[in-house]
């Protein structure tokens, strides 16, 4: 069942001034997300927070601790389009960080409602001007395990023995769905291309991690990068298609 947090909002101040959300100049500005409640949903009523610089969003609480038990709460909310605009740019990696929230009784209240951690899990943009349509967050309290969709990078591409010899690398997968508790998620995974050679792959399972994150595959065995001797030649048919 939606659940709503809004209450009266505190009365504003002068016509001229900014709502708190949008006075922040600390360094917290990038680290916690400002929103308040919203009541109304529907494609009309996000349209109109959308106009008024508003993001539609919603913050997911779990049943228990574990992923499999389902969604408790689901909070609607309505965040600034500037600021996380902001925190997109100033994070690569928005997706996997755990961030605060903070949640006001109103647009020009400074009484809060609502704080804690949380984990954004999905962004919503038009497919046109880029703007940030949606966003969904997950509850992140301590001890609460999430799958989390983590980007793969690869490191020592200027040292790999396979590629100074001419090498090709062939990036499988960009990404990796781990089980992780809220307090121990890493941005990013990393894949160490240092001692690769020609013919050389590492596997979903080589990878090192913090003992507490569980990989989620039906096939741990499969690779997620390789080094080939050259880049491989499309055929006739592929090329076609793009052209």
């Amino acid at each position: 069942m939606a659940q709503c947090l809004r209450g009266k909002a505190a009365a504003a101040a002068g016509g001229g001034v900014a709502a708190p959300w949008r006075r922040v100049a600390s360094a917290s500005y990038h680290h916690t997300i400002q929103a308040v409640p919203r009541e109304t949903t529907g494609p009309r009523a996000a349209a109109r927070e959308r106009r008024h610089g508003r993001v539609p969003a919603v913050l997911l609480t779990l049943a228990g601790a574990a992923p499999g038990n389902g969604i408790a709460h689901r909070k609607l909310l309505t965040a600034d389009r500037k600021q996380l605009a902001e925190m997109l740019k100033q994070s690569p990696y928005f997706l996997s960080t755990p961030v605060r929230l903070q949640v006001r009784a109103g647009e020009r209240s400074n009484a809060v409602v609502h704080s804690g951690t949380v984990l954004p899990i999905k962004v919503h943009r038009d497919e046109a001007t880029g703007h940030i349509l949606n966003l969904v967050m997950v509850q992140a309290d301590e001890g609460t395990m999430l799958k989390v969709n983590l980007p793969v990078e690869f490191k020592g591409e200027d040292t790999c023995p396979g590629l100074k010899k001419g090498g090709f690398l062939q990036k499988i997968r960009t990404s990796l769905v781990y089980l992780c508790p809220a307090e121990q998620i890493p941005p990013k995974i990393e894949v160490d291309l240092t001692n690769l050679d020609v013919g050389d792959r590492v596997l979903m399972n080589d990878i090192p991690v913090h003992p507490s994150l569980k990989l989620l595959s039906k096939n741990e065995t499969m690779p997620v990068c390789k080094i080939l001797a050259s880049k491989p030649v499309e055929s006739e048919t592929m090329q076609e298609l793009k052209s």
